[in-house]
């Protein structure tokens, strides 16, 4: 395959309306515990918005080959379907692309901070990857799944020495809680791919109906972990509402048509940028004239 091609699948398996994902927690960990742009803001929010997703999603593709080849949802937004022979350049475009911004997080980094970004590529490898694959094992799929979005967070307040106040340590769980809730929902849409390609994941051990109503709980833990910290802290509460509201319609749905939660997937994704712009806000106010 010509390079041009090559970059398009792995720019498409890097789920680029995700990326925001992962880069604006530490950019936003970083810049509230430092208040300064420096180059360790600007290359670490660099390494997480795009090397951390090729390989993450990247390694996944691979990985869940033949589950993919099964899901219709599959080609666009919700990542490509790798063929075989892209496998191996994914695998070592994925390592180099991340390999020269690990260096420099680490040489310039304090020691605390390799293990909390060790712990995070690790988490990034082997939701994926053989042998450990905690993609296809039920409820540490989602604990996984939730580590890739909040860990650049950790990272970014141990890189800079912020101090673990309780209300920070909450807004973590929130966060981690949030992760958990969206993992197990995505899942729900994949039940019968997946089965068919013999995978495990929480929502085929446990079933789909289960599977929605323990993300509605864990969506609504996350929004009362919110409503315990600091102000202006609880308004983000009202984050969790509108996922609340797109996961409850498939809080019963069957097995057989799980299928149908794609299309509460498809919200939760533009969800994701609402949740930002108040998350934003809330960070705004709190910088400009509480903190």
């Amino acid at each position: 395959m010509m390079p041009l091609r090559f970059a398009r699948q792995l720019f498409v398996s890097s789920r680029p309306v995700s990326w925001i994902n992962t880069a604006y927690p530490f950019a936003a960990a970083y810049l509230m515990s430092t208040r300064e742009i420096d180059l360790m803001l600007v290359l670490g929010t660099l390494f997480f918005l795009v090397p951390y997703n090729v390989a993450m999603y990247g390694i996944n593709d691979v990985f869940d080959y033949e589950s993919d080849l099964r899901n219709p949802r599959k080609g666009g937004a919700h990542g490509a379907i790798l063929d075989k022979s892209l496998h191996a350049p994914t695998l070592w475009a994925s390592g180099l692309l991340c390999a020269p911004f690990v260096v420099y997080l680490v040489v310039a980094g304090p020691p605390a901070s390799w293990l909390v970004l060790a712990f995070s590529l690790f988490a990034v490898v082997f939701y994926s990857a053989p042998p450990l694959r905690f993609k296809e094992r039920p409820f540490a799929d989602s604990v996984t799944s939730s580590i890739h979005f909040f860990s650049p967070a950790v990272y970014a307040l141990v890189l800079t020495g912020a101090t673990w106040t309780p209300q920070l340590v909450l807004i973590i769980v929130a966060f981690a809680l949030w992760g958990i809730a969206s993992h197990a929902f995505g899942a729900v849409q994949d039940v019968v791919a997946d089965r068919e390609a013999g995978i495990s994941s929480i929502a085929t051990a446990r079933g789909a109906a289960w599977t929605v109503r323990f993300s509605l709980v864990a969506y609504a833990a996350s929004g009362v972990a919110m409503l315990a910290t600091t102000w202006p802290g609880p308004l983000a509460a009202i984050v969790a509402l509108p996922y609340l509201a797109t996961v409850w319609p498939y809080r019963s749905v069957d097995d057989a048509d799980a299928a149908t939660a794609t299309r509460g997937w498809d919200r939760f994704l533009w969800l994701n940028q609402f949740a930002g712009f108040v998350v934003t806000l809330l960070l705004i106010w709190w910088g400009l004239f509480l903190s």
